[in-house]
């Protein structure tokens, strides 16, 4: 009886992590992803490379990064004063990788993993809006702990 039992369930997460797969594998065609993506690897790539002008096709002018600092308040930094500090042509030792995106019609999250070794890994939460013909971030929300690996 057990066995049976232990068989089903087995079964099932076979289903279900084939499902998951598939799904995956539809999402990974779905053009509206591919450029929500190609949106976030322009800050993923803008910023580890020193090319700011590819942060400022990704983010909307208005745009604004916001954080909790260390004292447990908000903490708000202008979009533009972030993209200014980068760099041209300043590499930076970063990891970027999006770790998930979700849309409806023309609004979508998106959820990335930045990660400096020896330092930190960030977790960037964008909300992204398209308009005008393409997507571009108009919010960052984000956090930090350290990388310990």
């Amino acid at each position: 009886m057990k066995s049976i039992k232990l068989i089903k369930l087995i079964s099932t997460l076979i289903i279900f992590f084939a499902t998951l797969t598939l799904s995956a594998q539809i999402d990974n065609q779905d053009p509206v992803i591919k450029d929500i993506s190609t949106t976030i690897n322009h800050y993923i790539e803008g910023t580890s490379n020193g090319q700011p002008d590819r942060l400022r096709k990704a983010f909307h002018p208005d745009f604004n990064l916001y954080s909790v600092n260390k004292d447990n308040g908000l903490k708000i930094w202008e979009g533009e004063d972030y993209v200014s500090g980068i760099k041209v042509g300043k590499k930076n030792n970063r990891e970027g990788r999006i770790l998930d995106i979700d849309y409806e019609n023309d609004a979508a999250t998106a959820k990335v993993e930045i990660k400096i070794p020896g330092w930190k890994i960030f977790t960037d939460y964008f909300l992204l809006l398209k308009y005008e013909g393409s997507w571009k971030i108009v919010h960052k929300s984000y956090t930090s702990r350290p990388d310990e690996g």
